[in-house]
């Protein structure tokens, strides 16, 4: 197993570097996280340059690469800005990923396109605020009238909800069906549906850039056409699901912290203390060494994940082991790099410590590091 970069996927980083270096500056950066506002001109730059949709297919506007090729975009999203960084790589947050897998032709050609563009934003709603992390139940229901099901419940902590024109609905179409994950279905809605309403949550301690929110369906009706493939397999469509976004978690880790990194060793070589820069002491040099070897690991074990995704043989235990680990070294590179700061890393203006409360959210969601670790203990469990 090689990892080292082709030419193709050089030119990738190459381009995608320019772009974040041509447009996020660290005013811009700042003035988003304050505003927790979505960035949506940049966002709109980067799908025209083809970032947003790199795992989409060319016939559906997208660009044919794979998951390697998305994480290296991610990685370099994150890292030049946490915060507008997570923003842009999820503006057609797993949509796309499951109607190319599960979806028919009529939908592929309808909803995936515009995504691909960037003339549209996506939410996938899943998590309910009973539930969390447990999503073998839902109490959001889906019941069929007619040729039509007629949804009620709500969503919680929703990405991209207020601004979303699509939607992806994991709801109970079977609510007598034993266990209850096999009674559950997916359904797409769209913005401006009757019952359909979305509410912006505020105060998020990071990632303020990446709108989130909740989702309420009450009697929101949406023609069986819309059910993503069979009745029943919702659940288990989900799951699929996870095997690639979980990756993509690990790479806005990796980046966010390489970002850090990367501004905690150029503030090391130019701050002077005591006569001679603070890098030569080895309280502050040895920190680097360590935080430089655990996102080289962390990147490594992405880069594994997201090529074994690749080859069609996903590995749920490298795929959580990935997002735990590199989750984990987010949060303490991140850590590390205000402390090499010293009282200039507490604030905004140095940047350092939005990067740390960036570096949060990678360990919540997609999965806490708590489902990650419960994944690979049952997985070990099984081992002979």
């Amino acid at each position: 197993m090689d990892f080292k970069l082709n030419d193709e996927q050089k030119e990738v980083v190459k381009a995608i570097r320019e772009f974040c270096t041509k447009e996020f500056t660290p005013e811009l950066a700042l003035e988003f996280d304050q505003k927790e506002e979505f960035p949506l001109t940049l966002y709109k730059k980067a799908a025209q340059l083809g970032f947003t949709s790199m795992r989409i297919p060319q016939e559906y506007d997208g660009q044919g690469y794979g998951l390697f090729e998305d994480c290296l975009v991610v990685e370099e999203l994150c890292r030049a800005e946490p915060g507008v960084g997570v923003a842009i790589s999820l503006g057609n947050l797993m949509i796309p990923d499951v109607l190319l897998k599960h979806g028919n032709e009529e939908q592929k050609k309808k909803y995936i396109p515009p995504l691909a563009r960037g003339d549209k934003l996506a939410a996938a709603a899943f998590t309910e605020s009973e539930h969390g992390s447990d999503i073998t139940r839902m109490d959001s229901t889906a019941v069929k009238c007619g040729n039509e099901w007629v949804i009620n419940g709500a969503k919680e902590f929703i990405t991209n909800a207020p601004l979303a024109d699509t939607f992806i609905l994991l709801c109970q179409s079977d609510c007598n069906v034993q266990p209850s994950h096999k009674g559950q279905s997916l359904f797409i809605a769209e913005k401006g549906m009757s019952g359909l309403e979305t509410t912006k949550l505020h105060g998020k301690m990071g990632i303020k850039p990446c709108v989130t929110g909740s989702v309420s369906m009450a009697d929101l009706k949406v023609p069986e056409t819309n059910v993503i493939g069979e009745v029943g397999k919702g659940f288990y469509y989900t799951l699929g699901l996870f095997d690639g976004t979980r990756v993509t978690v690990a790479a806005q880790a990796v980046g966010i912290a390489q970002g850090a990194f990367d501004r905690a060793l150029a503030y090391a070589k130019t701050r002077k203390q005591f006569g001679q820069t603070i890098i030569n002491f080895q309280g502050v040099g040895f920190k680097l060494a360590e935080m430089a070897w655990k996102i080289e690991s962390a990147r490594l074990m992405m880069y594994k994940a997201a090529w074994l995704y690749d080859k069609e043989k996903p590995d749920l235990m490298v795929t959580s082991m990935a997002k735990a680990y590199a989750s984990r070294v987010a949060m303490e590179v991140t850590d590390d790099a205000i402390q090499v700061f010293g009282g200039y890393g507490y604030l905004a203006d140095y940047h350092v410590e939005r990067y740390h409360r960036c570096a949060k959210i990678t360990e919540l969601y997609e999965g806490t590091s708590e489902i990650q670790k419960l994944t690979i203990t049952n997985h070990l469990m099984r081992q002979q």
